[in-house]
């Protein structure tokens, strides 16, 4: 699976916080997290409020949120945060793993929590939180060309070449001119990257690049012969930045 790369990484751990209103199993992941080279536990605490305090303060960049924890549980917590750390869940109850999803955790650890299903999980939080930083340390080129890594090879390409991109839970498919890539990214971190006079949501599940639309008609639009469906509150400001584009280009 690839994942979307550019300029240098950060050499540093991650910053982590373990919420857990159970002393035991909060034990057992900061036990964990300092069997990891690339992990460092910055704090913990027994409750989502007290989380709240240490996010205010401190930076963090990898959060294990337990789910199940008094006033505030920990799905509404990271519902209640405009810009969220990573996150992997650690909870005994499977039945949350479709919240973990549409939450866009990194990952969902079920109680008892094996050291190597928490390595796996850290393993990808570190790729995710390389690829951000890649990104935002390094300045676009007048090309504005990003990577994508494939395996140990990273191939370049210009964002102007995706077509249009659609989510599948925890990976996106990027759709170019000729070909399809699979990255491990979220479509919310995606679309920060993307340069927004460009690429806009249509929808939930899609991101078009504003330049290779066809035709908009009703609720739908037309895209090198594919049809993708338009949110209603999307439409309006989907036709005002076409006409916006059409206006700056003549």
């Amino acid at each position: 699976m690839s994942e979307i790369v550019s300029g240098k990484t950060r050499t540093d751990k991650l910053k982590c916080l373990v919420i857990d209103d159970e002393s035991i199993a909060a034990t057992g992941i900061i036990n964990y997290i300092k069997r990891v080279d690339f992990l460092e536990l910055e704090a913990s605490c027994f409750s989502a409020i007290e989380a709240s305090y240490i996010l205010k303060k401190q930076n963090i960049d990898l959060m294990f949120l337990d789910i199940n924890m008094p006033y505030l549980s920990g799905l509404e917590f990271l519902e209640s945060l405009e810009k969220a750390p990573l996150t992997i869940f650690t909870t005994a109850y499977s039945e949350y793993a479709l919240d973990g999803f549409r939450l866009h955790v990194v990952d969902y650890l079920l109680k008892p929590i094996s050291f190597q299903r928490f390595f796996q999980a850290t393993q990808k939080a570190l790729e995710l939180f390389q690829s951000r930083i890649f990104i935002q340390n390094n300045e676009r080129s007048e090309t504005e060309d990003i990577f994508i890594r494939q395996g140990d090879s990273f191939q370049r390409i210009n964002l102007h070449d995706i077509v249009y991109v659609e989510t599948m839970q925890n990976y996106l498919k990027l759709f170019m001119e000729d070909c399809t890539f699979i990255i491990h990214q979220t479509m919310r971190s995606l679309e920060e990257m993307l340069p927004k006079e460009s690429f806009f949501r249509i929808h939930k599940s899609f991101l078009v690049n504003i330049s290779r639309i066809d035709t908009i008609s009703g609720g739908r639009l037309f895209i090198k012969g594919v049809e993708l469906p338009i949110s209603r509150n999307k439409k309006e400001d989907l036709l005002n930045l076409v006409v916006y584009k059409r206006l700056i280009s003549k």
